[in-house]
């Protein structure tokens, strides 16, 4: 497909997006609460998030 959009991940920022995500079906089928990540944690994944952003051209959105 010419339309894919790869992201490369440390092992790290895989786990804190995994854990997110989990997280959030969670909360969703449970209502169960999304705790606030490690400061590290919200780091990495606002990084993982602004690349995702810049490869699908919504880079001006603030994370």
């Amino acid at each position: 497909m010419t339309d894919d959009v790869v992201l490369r991940l440390d092992c790290a920022s895989a786990e804190d997006l995994y854990e997110v995500l989990w997280l959030l079906g969670e909360h969703i089928a449970a209502g169960a609460p999304i705790p606030e990540p490690p400061a590290e944690a919200d780091e990495r994944l606002g990084r993982v998030f602004r690349s995702l952003g810049d490869s699908l051209g919504k880079s001006g959105r603030v994370v």
